[in-house]
């Protein structure tokens, strides 16, 4: 059977969803598992359209054409920025379209693990055993989570990040490329863990944390100016290095 899907942002993040979608079609299959309707993207960039089209997709225009599509169409997320998938999730919320769960062939999830709807789990990505994953999270390449983690909604692991045993990340945390999360610490919501920082302290809610041992960033003092990053087609202050 053969599913319906329209990835939100024309991004980075939603092209590397594409390509997952297109593993998971092996010319094996009887039927292909995915059939990718188009982007969808509210703040699109002319560069990021045309390698849309170059991937001979089309972009579908704004959010508001998830309207009128059929209630088994499914969404898929290409957001990468935790703030922003969980703005994008709230906005198309009104759509009542299922959120679709793709999982890279060479992912690995483990035994009793609780998976929320809209898992993105890329190439490499590892999950060992009795881990809670909740909705929306972003598992990038090479990436580890351990036993008995539990990540809350819309957290994002990024590259080769390592996440331990019995660590407990709050809604929207980001871990950076290559940091790690020692075992059994807590990290709270919209908290940064930036990259290549070593978390060795439970860090609170809100904060950026870099560096070995991780310690709040100047950024994370409150007035701080921040960075201006481009996100998800649109220009985001930002203000964490992961």
């Amino acid at each position: 059977m053969t599913t319906d899907v329209v990835i939100v942002g024309v991004g980075g993040m939603g092209r590397e969803v594409y390509r997952v979608i297109c593993l998971l079609n092996t010319p094996t299959l009887d039927v292909p598992r995915w059939r990718v309707l188009g982007f969808v993207d509210d703040y699109p960039t002319e560069p990021d359209v045309a390698l849309v089209h170059r991937l001979g997709v089309p972009f579908l225009g704004p959010t508001h054409r998830l309207g009128g599509l059929p209630p088994t169409t499914r969404v898929a997320l290409g957001v990468g920025r935790p703030r922003l998938r969980r703005e994008t999730a709230e906005a198309i919320a009104h759509h009542g379209l299922p959120a679709a769960t793709v999982i890279h062939p060479d992912a690995e999830i483990g035994a009793d693990c609780v998976v929320g709807e809209g898992l993105f789990a890329a190439g490499g990505a590892r999950v060992t055993t009795n881990v809670i994953l909740g909705r929306h999270v972003h598992l990038n390449q090479n990436c580890t989570v351990g036993h008995d983690a539990e990540l809350g909604d819309y957290v994002s692991v990024n590259p080769l990040a390592a996440v331990s045993g019995h660590c407990r990340l709050a809604e929207g945390v980001m871990v950076g490329t290559t940091a790690a999360v020692l075992p059994r610490l807590t990290v709270g919501r919209d908290a940064v863990v930036g990259a290549g920082a070593c978390v060795t302290r439970d860090v609170p809610a809100g904060v950026v944390v870099t560096g070995v041992p991780a310690r709040p960033t100047p950024s994370s003092v409150p007035n701080a100016r921040p960075v201006v990053m481009a996100a998800h087609g649109r220009q985001d202050e930002v203000d964490h290095p992961a």
